[in-house]
């Protein structure tokens, strides 16, 4: 007699199923405790998968720190900014001596020499200077960062990456042109007679630190209003033109105290760039002179409040483009 295959395994058995087609075969536990699993498909019914927490909306991570995390891609996006810029140019990164020495050299000839500047200014070339290329780095930075999003607008519809990266390598490349003119503005001083002190160092960090938080905090502002408002370029390139006349820097700040009323002087000293090329003035121009010229009363007072100030633009800078970089992909 032969033995039915199932007598050693009664059917309906808990938490038992049976190999399909193999009789004589023991059943393999399903670990469930309840009925079989469907032998007609062979495959056991899954369970709902677990969100994942790790999960975030595109766009809607990384901040500034991000930029840190894609150093390589940060170096990629600076090199092709800049190959972009001096693309077919025979001087290249030359044109980075080149434009500020134009500039100065306007200045110079024409606040200097034709209004008689130089003659009310000791060794008027490098006051125009030290101001000129620490202001020029600050247009530089807001005029490239305003346009960094909407002018890789292809990049990022394409591909996601964090979005501060684009303001962040425009502010770098400002920076490689500050370079030339700093290296001018040295040898200049040095030619003068200037030389290095722990003060006037300290001086040139703290101008250099209002200006660059200042400019970057106010580009990432205007590079996240940009993309829904492009009037916003226009109305940057106008505000370049108020900037060079709104600093001591081609006039002695004293000039405002002469010709305007006491409350427009107050409202003059705290601009925050005021303070800064001042700061650049004491440290560079200042030590070569003989030091009779009377810089900005309470200088360091306002330089404190400046950065201070320049801190809570870039804090609002950084919170309006995290909020809004949600929605570039849409509106580019």
């Amino acid at each position: 007699m032969t033995a039915h295959p199932t007598a050693n395994h009664p059917a309906g058995h808990p938490g038992v199923t049976a190999p399909d087609g193999v009789p004589g075969v023991p059943a393999v536990p399903d670990g469930s405790g309840g009925p079989p699993a469907n032998r007609a498909s062979g495959r056991h019914r899954a369970g709902p998968v677990p969100p994942d927490s790790g999960l975030r909306p595109p766009g809607g991570g990384g901040g500034l720190r991000a930029t840190v995390r894609h150093k390589y891609l940060l170096r990629l996006l600076v090199r092709r900014e800049l190959r972009a810029r001096y693309k077919g140019s025979l001087l290249g990164l030359g044109w980075s001596y080149v434009r500020p020495g134009v500039h100065f050299s306007v200045y110079f000839f024409v606040v200097g020499v034709f209004l008689g500047m130089d003659r009310a200014i000791e060794d008027f070339p490098i006051y125009l200077f030290s101001g000129m290329v620490l202001i020029h780095l600050f247009t530089e930075t807001i005029h490239s960062t305003t346009r960094s999003v909407t002018g890789n607008a292809a990049l990022i519809r394409k591909v996601f990456l964090p979005r501060e990266l684009f303001p962040s390598a425009s502010v770098l490349v400002s920076l490689v042109h500050f370079v030339p003119g700093m290296l001018i503005l040295l040898s200049g001083a040095i030619v003068a007679g200037w030389r290095p002190t722990i003060g006037g160092l300290a001086a040139a960090v703290l101008g250099f630190a209002i200006i660059l938080t200042l400019g970057l905090g106010l580009g990432l502002l205007c590079a996240a209003i940009n993309v829904f408002f492009r009037d916003l370029e226009q109305v940057v390139d106008i505000s370049m033109l108020v900037i060079t006349w709104s600093v001591p820097m081609i006039y002695p700040w004293t000039h405002v105290q002469t010709h305007a009323p006491a409350w427009a002087l107050d409202v003059y000293l705290s601009n925050p760039l005021v303070s800064a090329v001042s700061l650049f003035q004491k440290a560079f121009w200042l030590p070569g002179t003989r030091g009779d010229f009377a810089l900005p009363p309470d200088l360091y007072l306002h330089a404190g409040i400046s950065l201070a100030f320049s801190l809570l633009v870039f804090l609002a800078g950084r919170t309006a483009f995290a909020r809004m970089q949600t929605r570039f992909a849409q509106e580019l």
